[in-house]
């Protein structure tokens, strides 16, 4: 599993980063980039969180 933020659509809420840490991170601006390129299938569970729990609706599941 992948996943993608898009940048255009992130408004800093930072919930995804909080969910799961070891997926996103913020930049210096505090909007979420992805930090793995592949998600390990021990943490895909967090990554769907975060993409439900995104207000903006800037991260996607990529295959």
């Amino acid at each position: 599993m992948r996943v993608n933020v898009d940048g255009t659509k992130c408004a800093a809420y930072a919930l995804c980063a909080e969910i799961a840490p070891e997926i996103f991170d913020l930049d210096d601006f505090g909007y979420a980039v992805a930090t793995r390129d592949d998600v390990p299938a021990e943490l895909e569970v967090a990554a769907g969180e975060a993409i439900e729990a995104c207000p903006a609706r800037a991260i996607r599941r990529l295959t």
